[in-house]
């Protein structure tokens, strides 16, 4: 049956099928039906079952060639890092690095679990419900052990640093991410780690958290917590096929443009206003919750900030850090 213009293309790119084989889907069936032609004249006794099975095997290569618009890889390869669980991703290994002293988010996350085995598997929370002045200020005073601090700003704006928790933006992030992995829950105005996270803990230290917070950041998390843009673009479908792009060649420039010709339709989600066209709302996007809120939290990338020249915004320089090829280890 052919498909809707609306709806999934065949091919599995995750594109819609007006934006993907369409235009060029009459010559394909062409070049198709051709094949299978010269088949069936070179081998007149096949039967009808066989040749399915000949149209089967040439869909399927298709499928698996390289499709220049997603970068060299093909639509078989696209599917699967946008819709495979976390644990079957294919063509990419996700390792845990024995190191784990340059990412923020996991420093984060063993301040909060010492405190709390020091204190019998618990610590009392504020009166907000947020982390207690105490490991405010210890997390504070890791800034410069991150390679960030290299762009440290002042204290007041910095997402590394702040006086309470809802003045830190990476302290809170990491609490929020432990919350959703089940680490630790909040109850009765107490932070508690659960009993088998604090066999782990004590059994494998602080790595035994990694990939399960990694996953909850790339399935569970919203992007757009941390931001006030009402616009609902989820860009957490795309994030392996980003960060493949990013440290390739750790240009953001070149990253927005990959991922507007890989993924048109993420524009028509972006509303044209007085302030941006739909390309600068996305790339702004994918720099704010894809690069410095989930990127540069992990330590994966630092982020030094562009000065704007007549009003015109400059994509900010990336620099891939040495954890996150240690992570992720591409075979594209």
């Amino acid at each position: 049956m052919k498909p809707g213009r609306n709806e999934p293309c065949p091919c599995g790119s995750g594109k819609k099928y007006k934006r993907c084989c369409m235009n060029s889907i009459s010559k394909q069936h062409t070049s198709m039906l051709d094949d299978i032609e010269q088949v069936a004249v070179m081998n007149p006794n096949l039967s009808l079952e066989e040749l399915n099975i000949v149209a089967e095997q040439k869909m399927k290569a298709a499928n698996e060639r390289p499709h220049p618009d997603f970068c060299g890889l093909s639509p078989t390869q696209m599917s699967n890092w946008l819709y495979a669980p976390f644990n079957e991703l294919a063509w990419v290994t996700i390792s845990t690095p024995e190191d784990l002293s340059a990412s923020p988010v996991m420093r984060y996350l063993a301040l909060i679990l010492d405190e709390a085995m020091q204190n019998g598997g618990s610590f009392k929370a504020t009166s907000k419900g947020n982390l207690p002045i105490k490991i405010v200020k210890s997390a504070s005073e890791l800034l410069p052990e991150f390679a960030v601090s290299q762009f440290e700003r002042h204290i007041s704006i910095s997402e590394y640093a702040g006086s309470n928790e809802d003045k830190f933006n990476a302290l809170h992030y990491s609490r929020v991410l432990a919350e959703i992995v089940g680490i630790i829950y909040l109850r009765s105005g107490r932070y508690h780690v659960k009993k088998t996270a604090q066999k782990q803990y004590l059994t494998h230290g602080i790595q035994a958290f990694f990939i399960p917070m990694l996953e909850a950041t790339t399935s569970q998390y919203n992007w757009g917590y941390l931001d006030g843009w009402e616009h609902d673009i989820d860009l957490r479908t795309f994030w392996l096929f980003m960060l493949w792009r990013l440290q390739r060649h750790g240009n953001t420039k070149q990253l927005i443009e990959e991922v507007m010709i890989a993924f048109p339709d993420l524009l028509l989600r972006c509303p044209e206003d007085e302030y941006s066209s739909p390309s600068q709302l996305l790339g702004t996007m994918i720099e704010s919750r894809f690069i410095k809120r989930f990127l540069e939290f992990w330590g994966f990338v630092t982020v030094a900030p562009m000065r704007h020249a007549n009003e015109l915004r400059t994509p900010d320089k990336v620099e891939v850090q040495p954890l996150m090829k240690q992570v992720f280890q591409f075979d594209v």
